[in-house]
């Protein structure tokens, strides 16, 4: 009791400093003390003078005594908690292990007998505190756990009484869930949607245009946004912002934002309520300057391998049914933290369009491969070609008898939903053949901000001709809150897109402040998806592996956490859903640190202990 109440009297925990060097020098050793102090047979296993492997086997049997625990707990233990125990004793046999170290060159174990026996040592807050969670979780002592209706104040089998008792803890659960998500204004709120017809008029004001022009997407492609000092006479910016505009423009960085998602950005300065959409377009610094600093060492930016799954250019093939096409190599703005992006010259590039004997070249592998039976026409944003090419490359497609769906990806539903006109809806309709072949379109919306009356009247025209309409979101930092993500969902249902993907956000050091623990993605889904109804909750969230593709991250046999680095990162091996019939191997993927993200999610006014179970999710 006098270490934890040194512990909170120091305020070891306090979110709003972790990233305060001196507060953490102050905090660390009272932290490894209590972390000692909860686990005193680990401690003593660790202090015995024996050589590493001696004290591996010891610490292997004292995991053993746990696990045995767990099948004699008497029947009406808590649920939750065994299962939980169950995960944790697993993630630290595979953080203790021979093979663990060998794969990523560290060692959890001889560190930990290092700072047993030196305190001098240092560790990391994340470090300890991640540790310090699997071991409580190891040992039941979460204070996360079932709350189950009791039986005992009801007459036997008054089964009526039970059902009423649940149907008043669900109206609670769903009277919080509404509370969660109304905190979060979205682009169809009345207020919202006259703020931004004020800026859509200041913004023609600027430009010298008028609203018919305004409503002409070549008009927006005309007039999108490359200028920082055309930008800030639309909204208002921050040292900052300005700042990162200049030096990736300056430095060639492909930027620009079209002139309607402009109005989507509220006007004063800050990312109170349009932090998701400002985020998607205006680059941190920090993103800037590690960009560039890449670019000058010659780094490679093709995360997902681009490179080594295209058989001819313009086509990228991971799965044994379905490539990728990609015609045309740019789109109407760029996203910051895009997987793509670091192929796209600028935006609306001149010279995007692949030429004729490329096109050829492609297609011809098409015909030549029967087995792709669906083809996703990506980039770039497809959809930015014009009428006349749209039908060239749809058409050709369309004359293989083996191509059974064609889907086109794109952003301008969210980006440039003017571009969505009858005549393109008519388009994509007049190659759906039921039976035979489907046409869908994948977007990407990324919060329920930027569901506007005009996103809404773009996908109707969809829908009304027969086109589906699917949604591939990415988990960042901008739509991570609780319930962030079902608000979303919701609001997309309302208006006929079918949540169908939500990837966890990757990357590099780039894209560092927009990335996510997978634990919090995990959690989401868990936790937060699975209350909400089934069509709301129908998407999946994945990881996308480099040169193999997606693995599905509820799925426990995909990956595993298999070792914890000095700062706090979780180590995750994925295994390859082609593992056995292809030569590939397991990819390891270092993710941030939990107790950093808590930090940010502290900052951006969150309470972290709303999110107390993300230490459980693997």
């Amino acid at each position: 009791m006098e270490i934890i109440d040194r512990l909170e009297k120091n305020g070891a925990l306090n979110y709003a400093h972790l990233k305060n060097p001196v507060y953490l020098k102050t905090t660390l050793p009272i932290l490894v003390e209590m972390f000692w102090s909860e686990n005193p047979v680990f401690y003593q296993l660790l202090l015995q003078e024996a050589d590493l492997e001696t004290i591996r086997k010891r610490v292997f049997n004292y995991l053993a005594d746990f696990e045995r625990k767990n099948f004699t707990f008497h029947h009406n233990t808590d649920t939750t908690k065994r299962n939980i125990s169950r995960r944790c004793i697993q993630v630290l046999k595979n953080i203790f292990s021979i093979r663990s170290e060998e794969l990523t060159g560290q060692s959890v174990l001889k560190f930990l007998t290092e700072l047993a026996h030196q305190p001098e040592v240092t560790a990391s807050v994340a470090f300890i505190e991640d540790l310090r969670n699997i071991f409580l979780g190891m040992k039941g002592k979460t204070e996360l756990g079932s709350k189950v209706i009791s039986m005992e104040h009801f007459e036997k089998d008054n089964h009526r009484a039970v059902a009423r008792l649940r149907s008043q803890t669900l109206n609670i659960v769903g009277e919080k869930i509404d509370a969660r998500i109304s905190k979060y204004p979205g682009g169809l709120d009345d207020e919202v949607i006259r703020m931004r017809t004020a800026n859509r008029d200041r913004i023609i004001k600027v430009l010298g245009a008028s609203t018919k022009e305004w409503n002409d997407w070549k008009w927006q492609c005309r007039n999108i946004v490359r200028d920082v000092k055309v930008l800030e006479k639309m909204i208002r910016l921050t040292p900052r912002e300005r700042m990162a505009i200049e030096r990736g423009v300056g430095n060639r960085l492909p930027f620009g934002i079209t002139p309607y998602y402009v109005s989507l950005m509220d006007y004063e300065a800050g990312r109170k309520h349009d932090h998701a959409i400002r985020a998607q377009v205006i680059p941190p610094l920090d993103y800037v300057e590690n960009v560039l600093l890449s670019k000058e060492l010659g780094a490679d930016l093709d995360f997902m391998g681009e490179k080594d799954t295209s058989p001819v250019d313009l086509v990228t093939r991971r799965y044994p049914q379905i490539a990728i096409f990609k015609p045309y190599n740019t789109c109407a703005q760029i996203c910051v933290y895009c997987q793509r992006n670091w192929e796209i010259t600028d935006v609306l590039d001149a010279g995007a369009k692949a030429s004729n004997s490329k096109l050829e070249s492609a297609l011809q592998w098409f015909e030549e491969n029967p087995e792709v039976t669906e083809v996703l026409v990506t980039g770039g944003d497809p959809a930015v070609m014009n009428d006349a090419m749209t039908r060239k490359v749809l058409g050709r497609l369309a004359e293989l008898d083996h191509i059974r769906r064609i889907r086109i990806g794109t952003r301008t539903p969210v980006v440039l939903p003017m571009r969505i006109t009858d005549e393109y809806a008519k388009i994509l309709a007049g190659f759906i053949e039921p039976g035979r072949r489907e046409v869908a379109v994948m977007t990407h919306f990324e919060h329920l901000y930027e569901i506007t009356p005009e996103s809404v009247r773009a996908v109707r025209k969809l829908r009304s001709r027969g086109v589906p309409v699917y949604n591939q979101g990415v988990f960042t930092m901008e739509n991570a809150r609780r319930f962030e993500m079902v608000g979303l969902r919701k609001a997309l249902r309302s208006i006929g897109v079918d949540p169908y993907y939500t990837f966890n956000a990757k990357g590099k050091e780039e894209t560092r402040a927009y990335r996510v623990p997978i634990a919090r993605l995990i959690q989401e889904q868990v936790e937060e998806a699975r209350l909400t109804p089934g069509l709301d909750r129908c998407d999946e969230a994945v990881f996308n592996i480099p040169r193999i593709g997606k693995s599905y991250l509820r799925a426990g046999h995909d990956h595993e956490v298999i070792m914890l680095t000095p700062d706090g990162s979780r180590v995750y091996e994925f295994y390859p859903w082609d593992l056995g019939f292809a030569d590939t191997k397991p990819y390891l993927h270092e993710d941030v640190p939990i107790l950093d993200f808590l930090a940010e999610m502290s900052k951006r006014g969150e309470d972290p202990d709303d999110y107390r179970s993300i230490w459980y999710h693997f």
